[in-house]
């Protein structure tokens, strides 16, 4: 980090540890000074993702999109249809149209998750209303393409940030937990009613585009994050591995397993040095904690991540996602 962030940060975190008489603690305040310089670091990361994010979903929207006429799924493909209907502002329909899915997702998820969205909700509509993007191309093919290629990568970015921008995926979470339901059948669903809600009022051929804008948009996403409801194995190598098993079991909310293993990096045939491996499942929402609160124990961790196609029983699916702060 920046040597001038980090004095900013120790000066401060002194003045308050003075205040709190626990200036003697040296250990302790070192320590608090090293977990807030991890937490702000990777609240940069999640910042530029989702700033990143938004740039490339404005300009598949106004870029592609909006001089085609043409709409995708989700909240923003209910935006574009009242849009080409009423001629409203896409920016002042996309802010309030997801502001039910924002609170939902205050309840379901977590805080710090809802206002991160509401924070990349608010700055995509800002990015419609005031950044003059060109049109790129008249070629419905390209349109269709393209568009969806830059929002499915805005969504992919901002999800990677921890947040989201399009409400959807809040809706589809939600329901997966109340049914049996994945987070990709909820979605594909949702946006079924949306593409014959289209045919219907707008045309046939506009729906027909708006589904491959929308697969274009899919598969970016899943290559951008490998898709949003996909769990991740987290095998973690470290001399603290104690420590990260009580932070993902009293700060993640989450189980885990511990194997025994020898390290095996030595050229000598004596005996090995014995190592706890560290063992977990979570979401890809939570690999951003996962990673800060394993910073904050020990930088030098070796983790190693897997993707898993599905679990049954433990604490994934059971256990609401209320630990993503």
């Amino acid at each position: 980090m920046n040597p001038i962030f980090q004095k900013f940060i120790f000066r401060s975190l002194k003045r308050y540890h003075k205040k709190k008489k626990d200036e003697g603690n040296q250990k302790l305040f070192r320590e608090r000074v090293h977990d807030v310089q991890i937490e702000i670091k990777h609240e940069l990361y999640d910042i530029f993702y989702l700033i990143t994010g938004v740039i490339s979903a404005s300009f598949g929207l106004k870029g592609f999109l909006l001089p085609g006429s043409f709409i995708d799924g989700g909240v923003t493909g209910i935006s574009l249809i009242i849009k080409e209907l009423t001629g409203l502002p896409l920016s002042v329909l996309i802010f309030f149209l997801n502001l039910p899915f924002l609170v939902l997702a205050f309840f379901a998820i977590s805080k710090r998750f809802s206002v991160k969205s509401i924070l990349g909700i608010f700055l995509l509509s800002l990015a419609v209303a005031f950044i003059p993007y060109p049109a790129i191309t008249h070629d419905k093919i390209l349109i269709a393409t393209f568009g969806g290629l830059f929002l499915g990568l805005g969504i992919g970015m901002a999800i990677r940030g921890g947040a989201i921008i399009d409400g959807t995926e809040v809706l589809a979470i939600y329901l997966s937990r109340k049914t049996s339901l994945s987070v990709g059948n909820v979605i594909l669903i949702f946006n079924l009613f949306i593409f014959i809600t289209a045919a219907y009022l707008l045309s046939v051929e506009i729906a027909l585009y708006a589904i491959l804008t929308y697969f274009a948009a899919s598969k970016t996403v899943d290559f951008v994050i490998d898709g949003i409801e996909e769990f991740m194995g987290v095998n973690i190598i470290s001399y603290k591995s104690e420590e990260i098993r009580l932070a993902i079991i009293e700060k993640m909310g989450r189980g885990c397993t511990i194997f025994k293993g020898q390290r095996g990096y030595s050229k000598e045939n004596g005996n090995r040095e014995m190592v706890d491996i560290v063992y977990t499942v979570i979401t890809r929402l939570e690999m951003s904690k996962l990673k800060t609160e394993i910073d904050k124990i020990d930088e030098n961790a070796f983790i190693i991540m897997t993707s898993v196609k599905d679990t049954k029983g433990g604490m994934i699916k059971k256990k609401p996602l209320k630990k993503i702060k």
